[in-house]
């Protein structure tokens, strides 16, 4: 089992900035994807962004490029959201993520609580 706790949501005004957190615990950190998921209409989730246990791999929906930046501490247990340039669009509760695969949605198999994101006009 893998327990993963977000932090660092809030309220912020449009064009500001936000950095989540997600600190895990449990099985080696080092083994998994991580990845940051928002509730998306008519389906499960979108993935935000991901990065590969190595950080040599990243992805980032179309929406947040350029904007968003993941990273990972492996030594720390934690995956970070580096979020600027915030829209109103991106209000929403962030979810954290531990699986197998970067790359493939459905192999994520643990996930924290959501962390809210509010962006005010």
């Amino acid at each position: 089992q893998v327990q993963l706790v977000e932090s660092g949501g809030g309220l912020v005004h449009a064009g500001g900035s936000l950095r989540l957190s997600c600190a895990a615990s449990g099985r080696t950190f080092s083994n998994y994807a991580m990845g940051w998921f928002r509730p998306a209409p008519g389906k499960e989730r979108e993935l935000v962004a991901s990065i590969n246990w190595s950080r040599a791999g990243t992805i980032y929906a179309d929406s947040v490029k350029g904007r968003f930046t993941i990273s990972r501490d492996n030594a720390k247990n934690t995956v970070y959201l580096q979020m600027n340039s915030l829209e109103p669009e991106g209000t929403d509760v962030y979810y954290c993520a531990a699986g197998k695969n970067y790359a493939i949605t459905w192999s994520y198999d643990y996930w924290g609580q959501g962390t809210q994101v509010t962006v005010s006009s």
